[in-house]
């Protein structure tokens, strides 16, 4: 992989054919998300096949609403006691950590890849990390774009798309996210 440096921030850019490498994992993880959404399933059942998707035991005390969307799975660390509502999609492939007891609201996308605004390289990747910090509260229908970290105890209020950092303890709002409060 080749690296470059955008906005700061250290993404590792993919092409088409390293992307295509990756499609057995991509099949393997669609069988199981469709499996997972379209059969009704107890809820130790659900939270088994989410640590088979993402590769990890899911905590107990973690609680994931169905429709569950990600495209790898592999590239997702869920701390314990988090609560994720219906219709979250996670992009993953840049790798997404949320943390210990952090709520993400129904209709959220965590999207960690995005495409090279130059046309000849459009089919190219880059790739960055999302953290969600401890405590955190990410309200519904939020977009959490490539690179970022939400904070601890910080809180996203709904629709927002968020393209910066957010600090701890910060409250932000809009298109795009900007700091409204601080708790």
């Amino acid at each position: 992989m080749r690296k470059q440096v955008t906005n700061m921030q250290e993404m590792t850019r993919v092409d088409m054919q390293q992307l295509r490498d990756l499609q057995p994992v991509i099949d393997q993880n669609q069988r199981l998300l469709q499996h997972l959404n379209t059969m009704p399933h107890k809820p130790c059942e659900s939270r088994q096949l989410i640590s088979e998707i993402i590769g990890q035991p899911v905590s107990a005390d973690t609680e994931i609403r169905l429709p569950f969307y990600s495209d790898f799975g592999h590239h997702i660390q869920i701390g314990t006691g988090v609560f994720i509502n219906a219709n979250v999609t996670m992009v993953d492939l840049g790798g997404i950590t949320i943390e210990d007891s952090a709520l993400i609201g129904p209709g959220t996308s965590l999207i960690t890849v995005n495409h090279q605004i130059d046309p000849k390289h459009r089919r190219e990747l880059n790739i960055s990390p999302i953290h969600v910090k401890r405590n955190a509260w990410v309200g519904a229908n939020v977009t959490v774009l490539p690179g970022v970290t939400i904070g601890e105890n910080a809180v996203v209020g709904a629709g927002a798309v968020v393209t910066r950092d957010v600090p701890a303890h910060a409250v932000v709002v809009g298109v795009p996210a900007k700091v409204v409060d601080h708790i």
